[in-house]
């Protein structure tokens, strides 16, 4: 499905695309959202629980702060490459797309080396420790399609879209139930009903119950009241 104007302004509450600011499109089985290179004011936008396949969009929203696509179908980390013009960008939420692999470890390095001014990275505080790991344990990305450029041509999209889906699942503490509630509470908005999203398993409901602690923190720590 393609994100279009009308769905923007209407979940945006705007009249016009470049006054969007904060964009909810969490579980919207998108799959286009090349309509982001029109909102240059853009700084929230949640794309979790989707299919999208490029951050190439998203190159153009210069005032991005927050990006959070859990769930999606990101095939390389050479995608990072299209973040890298994005000098307001502080948090990134990537964790189960295919890109993350079946290193845990590189493919944070990996991120934390061709974005450094990262604050946060799949719901875990970024550390200056890991900063400093990252130049010498992650890889250094290129654009997508450039075969053999620098340290991150196809090799590295070949070692890490490989996705160990199980191994992948227990290591990520992120739980759909989290954050889901987490992100709509944050832009002022209710909760969708959970049978709206099928594909969630009975296991992603109870992880959520169990983390539901840490959601209460993290409910008043970004986002203003949307009116």
């Amino acid at each position: 499905m393609k994100l279009t104007r009308k769905m923007v302004l209407s979940r945006a509450k705007a009249s016009e695309l470049h006054s969007v600011r904060k964009l909810n499109c969490w579980g919207s089985r998108l799959t286009d959202v090349s309509i982001c290179r029109e909102m240059p004011s853009l700084e929230v936008i949640t794309l979790s629980v989707n299919s999208v396949s490029t951050l190439e969009p998203v190159s153009q929203c210069r005032q991005l702060s927050e990006l959070y696509l859990r769930k999606n179908r990101i095939p390389s980390l050479a995608e990072l490459f299209y973040l890298k013009g994005l000098p307001r960008l502080r948090v990134l939420w990537l964790a189960e797309n295919p890109c993350c692999g079946p290193d845990p470890h590189l493919y944070r390095m990996t991120v934390l080396r061709n974005l450094p001014h990262l604050q946060k990275l799949d719901n875990q505080p970024v550390t200056e420790e890991e900063l400093s790991r990252a130049l010498l344990e992650g890889e250094e990305v290129s654009a997508p399609g450039i075969e053999g450029a620098g340290n991150g041509g196809s090799e590295l999209s070949c070692s890490l879209s490989a996705v160990d889906t199980s191994a992948e699942t227990r290591q990520n503490t992120l739980s759909c139930g989290e954050e889901e509630t987490s992100v709509q509470s944050q832009l002022g908005l209710k909760p969708p009903s959970r049978e709206r999203f099928p594909s969630f398993s009975q296991r992603d409901a109870v992880s959520g119950h169990k983390n539901r602690a840490h959601t209460q923190e993290e409910r008043g720590r970004v986002f203003p009241h949307v009116s």
